[in-house]
């Protein structure tokens, strides 16, 4: 059945998550396909930093780590981020960057496995989680090492040497999606532990760590969780594992008694051991914002959307765009792609910055990938017409040969 604006309109119009758009503060004549990078500006957000700011700070000044809350924050935003991802409650914390918790849990994860010396991933994970699991293993020395296979290949690499198995459960570059019950089932069968990145699913796929038996999670606010840039990440540590928990970084808020000040260190029950320093409240109450809204919004419901999309952008791509070198990466099978469509084109850089300028506003993955986001909760039906259109426009008429799209800039 050819696509037409008319249909996708009138999926605009029976759209059940459509009153979410007016949530967020998104411009005018844009076309935001890039929110599994940065996601939009909530509306409510400055109202609650300025309140924050005015009130809780300017007005309740130090006495705001007690009388609103702040010093319980990263636990509480922990167990509503946990909410999102089928976790028990007590096992979330919001703390740090992802690349840190990363560190932290898997330097953990080696402490209970020490008979073994391998974190296995794939080729092709996200390359801050590669560089940190070897700058790990070069702290530790030569007797760790980081073995990557291919995604296929995953289960039969699992064996006696391996402590820890670490895997996006999204690919960044292609939207891939792996089995996470799967998987982390053959790794347990092995006596692997097994630590997942969420970055790309939080807020954006169905996930159920609970279910799933998950040892660790880590993850990041500022995507589709929509806590701003550079928001807090958070990690997860299943229930059964906290007590044996030694991180590598001790910090007072992870003590059992922080303000008794003790000279050595005593961790503290639970998921509370996993703190370090003093978090940043500004961060975490635009994140408390956009965690929010994602918690009102029914999860099968932004899957059904998300899928429905993806979908119809790809073909719209391959009923608009034939013959103009683009090529399909993220799976067309939906239970195998998270919630975004990457295509490859030779001249990827420069077609994106075009797109840009355009207003259509995706991103660009080395070498040769155009990829874009699909945020149910801000992203209409019809928006996909006009994307695929000014892309269509942008390489038969050759605009992205212009000089002005050929530079890189610092963030792609």
């Amino acid at each position: 059945m050819t696509l037409t604006l008319a249909r996708l309109q009138a999926l605009d119009e029976a759209d059940p998550l459509a009153a979410f758009r007016a949530e967020f503060r998104l411009p005018e004549g844009v076309v935001y396909l890039d929110g599994n990078s940065l996601g939009p500006l909530p509306c409510a957000t400055a109202a609650r930093i300025a309140a924050v700011v005015e009130q809780e700070w300017g007005g309740g000044l130090i006495r705001s780590w007690n009388d609103a809350g702040w010093i319980d924050l990263p636990g509480r935003l922990g167990d509503e981020i946990g909410s999102l991802l089928g976790a028990p409650p007590d096992s979330v914390l919001v703390a740090d960057s992802t690349s840190v918790n990363l560190f932290k849990l898997l330097a953990a994860a080696l402490t209970l496995r020490p008979g073994r010396t391998v974190i296995l991933t794939e080729t092709g994970n996200f390359p801050t989680d590669l560089y940190v699991a070897e700058g790990l293993v070069q702290h530790l020395g030569a007797r760790h090492v980081v073995r990557r296979c291919a995604p296929d290949a995953l289960v039969s690499a699992l064996g006696p040497d391996v402590a820890v198995l670490m895997l996006t459960h999204v690919n960044y570059r292609t939207g891939a999606m792996h089995d996470m019950a799967a998987l982390t089932a053959a790794a347990h069968r092995t006596g692997t532990l097994v630590l997942w990145d969420l970055a790309h699913s939080a807020g954006a796929v169905p996930v159920d760590l609970a279910a799933a038996d998950v040892d660790f999670a880590v993850g990041c606010g500022y995507k589709f969780l929509n806590g701003g840039p550079g928001a807090p990440a958070f990690l997860h540590v299943a229930p059964r594992l906290q007590a044996e928990m030694r991180y590598p970084l001790t910090g007072w808020l992870g003590h059992a008694d922080p303000f008794g000040f003790d000279e050595g260190f005593r961790p503290a029950a639970g998921i509370g051991r996993a703190a370090v320093g003093t978090p940043s409240i500004l961060g975490m109450a635009a994140l408390q914002v956009g965690v929010g809204i994602a918690s009102r919004a029914p999860m099968p419901a932004v899957r059904a959307k998300s899928l429905l999309q993806s979908g119809l952008l790809m073909d719209l791509v391959a009923q608009e765009c034939p013959d103009l070198e683009l090529e399909l990466v993220t799976p067309r099978d939906p239970a195998r792609r998270g919630s975004q469509v990457s295509l490859r084109h030779p001249h990827a850089w420069p077609v994106m910055q075009a797109l840009v300028a355009n207003g259509v506003i995706g991103d660009f993955r080395s070498p040769d990938i155009l990829r874009f986001g699909i945020t149910p909760l801000t992203l209409r039906h019809a928006d996909l017409w006009r994307a695929v259109a000014v892309l269509r426009r942008v390489l038969q008429g050759g605009e992205w040969r212009q000089e002005q799209y050929q530079a890189r800039r610092p963030v792609t």
